[in-house]
């Protein structure tokens, strides 16, 4: 157990210091394009859903059986990758729309039980009122839970 956090911590040391060997222009434009591509991918994602998002039952696509498969594996890795960096994100003192950011990322990977997780987490009042704000401020319906 110790082992593992020794080099957890050492991992991080590694990471800070390569972080600033890149120089200050690429930190700064890493520190606050990451930031911004994120929520700006979240907002485009949180306002393109339809407002029944959540309540229909979903519909399975007519596309050919290995499509189907290679897109359900690519749509459940950028899920994965996507939830992490909300998580991330989520984390204090690191800027970006964390919260918003993991429910996109559940929404793209498929497992049992999505739907009321999604529904749970969309009734947390903070949360819907800020996904609802947003889809206003574009002329979009709010979401139905």
């Amino acid at each position: 157990m110790v082992e593992d956090a020794c080099l957890l911590f050492d991992f991080v040391r590694h990471a800070i210091h390569s972080y600033r060997a890149l120089g200050w222009p690429v930190a700064l434009a890493l520190g606050l394009g990451v930031p911004l591509a994120s929520f700006i991918a979240g907002v485009l994602v949180v306002v393109g859903l339809p407002a029944d998002y959540f309540v229909r039952t979903p519909k399975s696509p007519k596309r050919g059986r290995a499509l189907r498969l290679v897109l359900a594996v690519a749509k459940n890795i950028l899920g994965v990758i996507v939830f992490v960096v909300g998580f991330v994100m989520a984390l204090p003192l690191v800027p970006g729309p964390g919260a918003l950011l993991m429910l996109v990322g559940l929404g793209l990977v498929d497992f049992p039980g999505k739907r009321s997780l999604e529904r749970r987490l969309l009734r947390e009042p903070h949360l819907l009122a800020s996904v609802n704000k947003m889809r206003m401020r574009f002329g979009k319906l709010p979401l139905l839970t």
